[in-house]
Protein backbone atom coordinates (compact mmCIF):
# COMPACT_ATOMS: atom_id res chain seq x y z
CA UNK A 1 0.00 0.00 0.00
CA UNK A 2 1.19 3.43 -0.37
CA UNK A 3 1.59 5.90 2.40
CA UNK A 4 -1.40 7.64 3.79
CA UNK A 5 -2.87 10.86 2.28
CA UNK A 6 -1.31 13.35 4.91
CA UNK A 7 -4.76 16.13 5.51
CA UNK A 8 -4.68 18.87 7.07
CA UNK A 9 -8.24 19.77 8.75
CA UNK A 10 -9.18 23.71 7.98
CA UNK A 11 -12.27 24.89 10.08
CA UNK A 12 -13.13 27.48 12.56
CA UNK A 13 -15.34 25.52 14.45
CA UNK A 14 -13.40 22.83 16.85
CA UNK A 15 -16.38 20.33 16.63
CA UNK A 16 -16.28 20.16 13.31
CA UNK A 17 -12.34 19.35 13.03
CA UNK A 18 -13.03 16.65 15.48
CA UNK A 19 -15.60 14.86 14.18
CA UNK A 20 -13.65 15.35 10.67
CA UNK A 21 -10.69 13.85 12.35
CA UNK A 22 -12.90 11.24 13.93
CA UNK A 23 -14.09 9.76 10.40
CA UNK A 24 -11.22 10.56 8.23
CA UNK A 25 -8.71 8.45 10.54
CA UNK A 26 -10.77 5.81 10.67
CA UNK A 27 -9.44 5.51 6.61
CA UNK A 28 -6.43 3.63 6.24
CA UNK A 29 -5.62 5.57 3.23
CA UNK A 30 -5.78 9.27 5.20
CA UNK A 31 -3.70 10.40 8.18
CA UNK A 32 -4.61 13.36 9.70
CA UNK A 33 -1.78 15.58 10.53
CA UNK A 34 -2.90 18.94 11.43
CA UNK A 35 -6.01 20.92 12.53
CA UNK A 36 -6.15 24.78 12.00
CA UNK A 37 -8.84 26.78 13.21
CA UNK A 38 -8.27 30.05 10.84
CA UNK A 39 -7.26 30.84 7.32
CA UNK A 40 -4.06 32.38 8.95
CA UNK A 41 -2.96 29.32 10.55
CA UNK A 42 -3.91 27.54 7.35
CA UNK A 43 -1.13 29.38 5.39
CA UNK A 44 1.24 28.81 7.88
CA UNK A 45 0.82 24.99 8.31
CA UNK A 46 0.77 24.80 4.58
CA UNK A 47 4.42 26.38 4.19
CA UNK A 48 5.67 24.61 7.57
CA UNK A 49 4.23 21.11 7.28
CA UNK A 50 3.54 20.88 3.84
CA UNK A 51 0.55 18.59 3.50
CA UNK A 52 -0.73 16.26 0.60
CA UNK A 53 -4.12 17.77 0.86
CA UNK A 54 -5.80 20.63 2.81
CA UNK A 55 -9.59 20.41 4.11
CA UNK A 56 -10.39 24.46 3.55
CA UNK A 57 -13.60 25.55 5.37
CA UNK A 58 -14.50 28.74 3.36
CA UNK A 59 -16.54 30.88 5.75
CA UNK A 60 -13.55 32.26 8.55
CA UNK A 61 -12.49 35.48 9.52
CA UNK A 62 -10.48 37.62 9.10
CA UNK A 63 -8.57 35.15 6.79
CA UNK A 64 -11.57 33.30 4.68
CA UNK A 65 -11.01 30.20 2.62
CA UNK A 66 -11.10 31.95 -0.97
CA UNK A 67 -7.94 34.01 0.45
CA UNK A 68 -6.31 31.10 1.89
CA UNK A 69 -7.05 28.79 -1.09
CA UNK A 70 -5.58 31.80 -3.13
CA UNK A 71 -2.40 32.33 -1.14
CA UNK A 72 -1.78 28.62 -0.54
CA UNK A 73 -1.99 28.02 -4.19
CA UNK A 74 0.89 30.49 -4.85
CA UNK A 75 3.41 29.55 -2.04
CA UNK A 76 2.54 26.31 -1.92
CA UNK A 77 0.99 24.55 -5.26
CA UNK A 78 1.80 20.99 -3.94
CA UNK A 79 -0.55 21.42 -1.45
CA UNK A 80 -4.07 20.50 -2.84
CA UNK A 81 -6.77 22.41 -1.44
CA UNK A 82 -10.82 21.29 -1.29
CA UNK A 83 -13.20 23.45 -0.31
CA UNK A 84 -16.09 23.26 2.43
CA UNK A 85 -18.77 24.60 3.22
CA UNK A 86 -22.61 24.65 3.47
CA UNK A 87 -22.78 26.84 0.52
CA UNK A 88 -23.57 24.57 -2.75
CA UNK A 89 -24.00 26.80 -5.31
CA UNK A 90 -21.59 26.53 -8.67
CA UNK A 91 -20.89 30.12 -8.91
CA UNK A 92 -19.28 29.93 -5.43
CA UNK A 93 -17.36 26.52 -6.47
CA UNK A 94 -16.24 27.90 -9.52
CA UNK A 95 -14.92 31.06 -7.66
CA UNK A 96 -12.85 28.36 -5.44
CA UNK A 97 -11.80 26.22 -8.15
CA UNK A 98 -10.01 29.68 -10.00
CA UNK A 99 -8.02 30.19 -6.94
CA UNK A 100 -6.74 26.86 -7.10
CA UNK A 101 -9.01 24.66 -4.98
CA UNK A 102 -8.68 21.07 -6.49
CA UNK A 103 -12.00 20.20 -5.24
CA UNK A 104 -14.93 21.06 -3.25
CA UNK A 105 -17.63 19.25 -1.06
CA UNK A 106 -20.66 20.86 0.82
CA UNK A 107 -20.54 19.92 4.76
CA UNK A 108 -23.61 17.90 4.19
CA UNK A 109 -21.79 15.77 1.86
CA UNK A 110 -21.91 11.83 2.95
CA UNK A 111 -18.50 10.73 5.11
CA UNK A 112 -18.11 8.55 2.02
CA UNK A 113 -17.88 10.82 -0.48
CA UNK A 114 -15.82 13.13 1.51
CA UNK A 115 -12.94 10.92 1.17
CA UNK A 116 -13.45 9.59 -2.22
CA UNK A 117 -12.88 13.64 -2.64
CA UNK A 118 -9.70 13.67 -0.74
CA UNK A 119 -8.08 10.24 -2.56
CA UNK A 120 -9.03 11.42 -5.82
CA UNK A 121 -7.34 15.15 -5.55
CA UNK A 122 -4.62 13.45 -3.91
CA UNK A 123 -3.87 11.15 -7.03
CA UNK A 124 -4.23 15.12 -9.16
CA UNK A 125 -7.40 14.68 -9.95
CA UNK A 126 -10.23 17.21 -9.18
CA UNK A 127 -13.40 16.31 -7.31
CA UNK A 128 -17.08 18.02 -7.20
CA UNK A 129 -19.68 16.67 -4.89
CA UNK A 130 -22.62 15.27 -6.27
CA UNK A 131 -24.57 18.24 -4.66
CA UNK A 132 -23.07 21.02 -6.42
CA UNK A 133 -22.49 18.94 -9.73
CA UNK A 134 -26.23 18.30 -10.06
CA UNK A 135 -26.78 22.01 -10.24
CA UNK A 136 -23.58 22.28 -12.95
CA UNK A 137 -25.34 19.96 -15.06
CA UNK A 138 -28.57 21.72 -14.59
CA UNK A 139 -28.00 25.30 -16.00
CA UNK A 140 -31.25 26.68 -14.59
CA UNK A 141 -29.23 26.77 -11.07
CA UNK A 142 -26.35 29.36 -12.55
Amino acid sequence: MNKPVRLVIVDDHAMVRQTWRMVLQRDVRIDVIAECSSGDEAIECAVKVGPDVMLMDINMSPVNGFDATREISQICPAVKIIGTSINNQPAYVRALMQLGAKGYVTKNSPSTEMIEAIIIVSEGGTYICKDVENKMDNKKFT
